[in-house]
């Protein structure tokens, strides 16, 4: 009688997670990642052919002022490399980025690093805020009539207000009373990131069924433990979901308050500092910083989900 044979789990396997590279080669075996890597080529393609289209007239300038013949692929490389772009190429973004974040040091005016850092503080502060007040105004609206009644519109109003013109009275309100630094920035993020955790939190506590929120009352359930025991957990979903958009909702508070301010770090100073002196290059290169932090933040968002849903037992 031969002897049971013994496979040995993949790593992770028996706690429900599974490494980087294993999952990233267990969607290209199923072909997932050859749609999305067919999309990005396309996009490439597309953007440096419009950028010899945005850049042409300007490089032939130049290239007839220099004088000399030159060809079809000499404009087409000029409008590639220019030193001041109408529109950049993607390796021109490429090397920004790269001599922005790993040729300074991060604690350099000039790092990518150093300004995505002073951004990245008043998101974390605004998001944070904004969590615990929506979370804290859906559980109020839940709980009473008259709060839902005439909480709820102004809630609703108060998002139509466009933040670049409330931005300038944020900063300039809060500098009178001396409030300066991050917090101006984080009550902005905060303004825009508490909507979405509000409106989410309602719909998840709203979520349960009146059979279940029945039983809870034949059991003589106080409202908090109604809210600890079904309401809380039924929520969660909804939770999750609304701070992913609130989180990337912040990172844009947070860099449309630096624009006002006159700030010297942060991406939004550097955009405006870009603007200032036309450097394209270095205006798309913190524009690709904040969507690579955006997304960044997002993931986080998603990877605190799927832990705490495993822990609830609500996901495999």
């Amino acid at each position: 009688m031969s002897a049971p044979s013994t496979s040995v789990a993949e790593p992770g396997a028996a706690i429900g997670y599974s490494a980087p590279l294993t999952r990233l080669r267990r969607r290209m075996a199923e072909g997932h990642a050859l749609p999305v890597l067919t999309v990005l080529a396309v996009i490439i393609v597309l953007w440096y052919l419009a950028a010899i289209g945005m850049n042409w007239a300007t490089e032939t300038v130049k290239l007839d002022r220099a004088g000399g013949p030159y060809g079809l692929a000499d404009t087409i490389a000029a409008t590639w490399s220019a030193e001041r772009p109408v529109l950049p190429a993607p390796h021109q973004i490429a090397v920004e980025l790269w001599t922005s974040t790993v040729d300074v040091k991060p604690s350099s005016p000039r790092s990518l690093l150093y300004h995505s850092w002073v951004t990245l503080s008043s998101t974390l502060l605004g998001f944070l805020i904004g969590t615990v007040l929506g979370v804290l105004l859906a559980v109020g609206i839940i709980h009473s009539r008259t709060l839902d009644k005439s909480l709820m519109p102004w809630l609703v109003a108060s998002q139509t207000i466009p933040i670049l013109a409330i931005a300038p009275m944020v900063i300039v309100v809060l500098n009178s009373v001396g409030v300066t630094g991050l917090l101006p920035k984080a009550f902005i993020s905060t303004y825009l990131s508490f909507f979405p955790v509000a409106v989410g939190m309602v719909k998840g506590l709203r979520s349960p069924d009146v059979m279940l929120l029945d039983l809870m009352h034949t059991y003589s359930a106080t409202r908090q433990q109604t809210l600890a025991k079904l309401r809380w957990p039924a929520s969660t979903p909804f939770l999750f979901a609304s701070m992913k958009v609130a989180v990337a909702a912040a990172l844009v508070g947070a860099i449309v308050g630096e624009l006002p301010t006159g700030a010297v770090a942060g991406l939004g100073a550097r955009l405006l500092a870009g603007s200032y002196y036309g450097q394209t290059i270095q205006i798309w290169s913190a524009l690709f910083a904040a969507a690579i932090m955006a997304g960044s933040l997002v993931w986080l968002v998603g990877l605190g989900e799927r832990i705490v849903l495993r822990r609830m037992g609500t996901r495999p």
